[in-house]
């Protein structure tokens, strides 16, 4: 469905993870996000995608609790997280994969986790330490060495980790793929498969068009901070007008 905004959603479908609707946010005096509105419904890879300075990653960061919005509204599973703190978001179950990855370079790749690490009621198979390096082997191999030594793939596969030690409801992942050589790029879309699989309800954001449509069932376009698109993957993939358009594809 092409749109120029979507209207806010009064009641998300019961089924939604996390529901934004109709939000606004500025830098400053600067109008960033338009009357935003979309839902990722629970168990799904939603793509948030747009060219450089659509309003993506200041998307997240109002879904996050970096840069509140002005108005609108953010729920969680039903419930309102709209202006709490990043922390509060955090513990109500938002992990963030940022982009640039962000380590904490000082620490160990162990620290990096255990600092991570939170428990959530009703989870029938947590993530623990032992379950973040089953799926990331060479971490488990260097959990003693700084995070500030790995290469870029490794600290991308911290950062993904040490995400999943929260537990979280929704995962929000910001360029997962930047600045990855194409193997590891590999490795990281098959990771997110596996997430997927398991059931993780994520919003991607995704520079790597072939990447973020072969792992989402849902994609969202921005345009100068506005929604302009909003549907099924199948509706995007070989719709040149579309992507060349919003995307500069093709």
């Amino acid at each position: 469905m092409v749109t120029e905004g979507l209207t806010r959603l009064a009641t998300p479908p019961v089924n939604a993870a996390l529901a934004v609707s109709g939000i606004n946010a500025l830098y400053g005096d600067s109008h960033v996000l338009h009357e935003v509105s979309f839902t990722l419904n629970s168990g799904r890879v939603l793509a948030l995608l747009g060219r450089n300075g659509a309003g993506k990653t200041t998307c997240m960061s109002s879904i996050i609790g970096f840069l509140p919005p002005r108005d609108g509204e953010i729920r969680l599973f039903g419930e309102t997280i709209t202006r709490l703190s990043p922390e509060a978001i955090s513990r109500k179950g938002i992990g963030f994969v940022p982009q640039g990855r962000r380590v904490f370079a000082s620490l160990t790749v162990r620290e990096n986790l255990d600092v991570a690490r939170q428990s959530r009621a009703g989870v029938a198979v947590p993530w623990t330490l032992d379950r973040v390096c089953d799926l990331f082997p060479r971490l488990r191999e260097r959990l003693h060495q700084h995070a500030g030594s790995l290469s870029g793939g490794e600290q991308q596969m911290l950062a993904i980790a040490r995400a999943l030690m929260g537990n979280p409801r929704v995962l929000l992942m910001d360029e997962p793929s930047e600045g990855l050589a194409p193997l590891i790029v590999t490795e990281v879309g098959r990771t997110i498969a596996r997430l997927k699989e398991a059931g993780q309800s994520i919003v991607l954001v995704e520079q790597n068009l072939k990447l973020a449509l072969d792992l989402a069932d849902d994609v969202v376009m921005l345009n100068t901070g506005r929604v302009v698109f909003s549907g099924g993957v199948d509706e995007v993939r070989n719709n040149e007008a579309l992507l060349t358009q919003h995307l500069g594809v093709f």
